[in-house]
């Protein structure tokens, strides 16, 4: 392996090894919130309230010395609430700009779903072309401007379906499940102690691994990694399989196709590789297909879930050797 790609394995551990301090378990999305980051592209979190989906954005945002922001999605949430507003100054005589919360490194769209398709659609320039638009002018974001969007997978009275269009921007969909009884054992002894994860948090126990800046100069490392033809290909036939499965209506289109492959290489790197396997596919088949797939009617009345229809599709692909 290159230098580039040795320390970005080592500083990828590193920030693996503070997160760690304060989320307990959930390796599985630690590396997924990792690989969304390394690639610079955003991810829908979904799980159940009390997982820390909140604790685990605000302590990355710690560890890549970014500046974090978070939304509470309601549905009276405008968009102005997001991108923030000119305010006529009295003592100046003139408009001044007042930021909203996505002038951020790192933004948490709590409860996304929460809010009706005008606000949500606020998010879509931003995540797409990391530039925001008020009265007409436009305003960049830092390169390292990355959305994590949560919403409550069981809960849907009060919700809205994200519009197509806005789940297709997001790379991946990572899945956050209750801890295992160890872990969530280990956490219930910490909140009776000074090392609850809040309070070291709050404590500044977390180090700050990388600078922001240095994480966007860090993507570029990724470049040196060796994706063979047949790998790539492979990636594509895999995305390709979903729109002509008798069971989905609408399958994953070419962006998903990019996000497959960058995701696959983002993984490898994470595993200290410099060349992507087809297993670093199939591990990120689900996460990336799973929330763009719009199954039959018939076969969701059914039970059929998109994770099956993906496991079915990566059973009959043919694996490049």
């Amino acid at each position: 392996m290159s230098n580039g790609l040795t320390r970005l394995a080592d500083t990828m551990n590193s920030i693996r090894t503070e997160i760690g301090k304060v989320v307990i378990g959930q390796q599985e999305v630690i590396d997924l919130v990792l690989v969304t980051v390394l690639t610079g592209q955003n991810a829908l979190i979904e799980g159940v309230p009390g997982v820390g989906k909140t604790l685990l954005v605000r302590t990355l945002a710690r560890t890549l010395g970014g500046r974090f922001g978070r939304v509470q999605f309601t549905p009276d949430l405008m968009p102005a609430d997001i991108t923030g507003t000119n305010v006529f100054n009295m003592k100046q005589n003139e408009f001044v700009m007042n930021p909203g919360p996505i002038f951020c490194n790192f933004l948490l769209a709590d409860e996304i779903n929460r809010a009706p398709a005008k606000t949500q659609s606020a998010l879509l320039q931003a995540m797409q072309e990391r530039m925001v638009t008020i009265d007409r002018k436009t305003y960049t974001l830092h390169d390292s401007f990355t959305v994590f969007a949560t919403q409550n997978p069981v809960e849907f009275e009060g919700t809205y379906p994200l519009p197509e269009a806005q789940k297709d921007r997001f790379m991946l969909k990572i899945p956050m499940r209750e801890p295992l009884r160890e872990e969530e054992l280990a956490l219930v002894r910490r909140t009776l102690g000074a090392d609850a994860p809040e309070s070291l948090l709050a404590s500044d126990a977390v180090k700050c691994v990388i600078s922001a800046d240095e994480l966007v100069a860090m993507r570029k490392n990724l470049r040196e990694l060796t994706v063979r033809e047949e790998i790539a290909a492979y990636a594509l036939d895999v995305v390709r399989a979903t729109r002509s499965h008798h069971s989905v209506l609408l399958g994953g289109g070419p962006r998903a196709a990019q996000s497959m492959i960058l995701a696959s290489r983002a993984f490898a790197a994470l595993c200290g590789r410099d060349f992507v396997t087809p297993d670093d596919v199939k591990q990120m088949a689900v996460p990336v297909l799973e929330h763009r797939l719009i199954l039959q009617p018939d076969y969701e009345i059914e039970g059929l879930t998109s994770a099956e229809v993906i496991g079915s599709i990566l059973q009959d692909t043919a694996v490049p050797r």
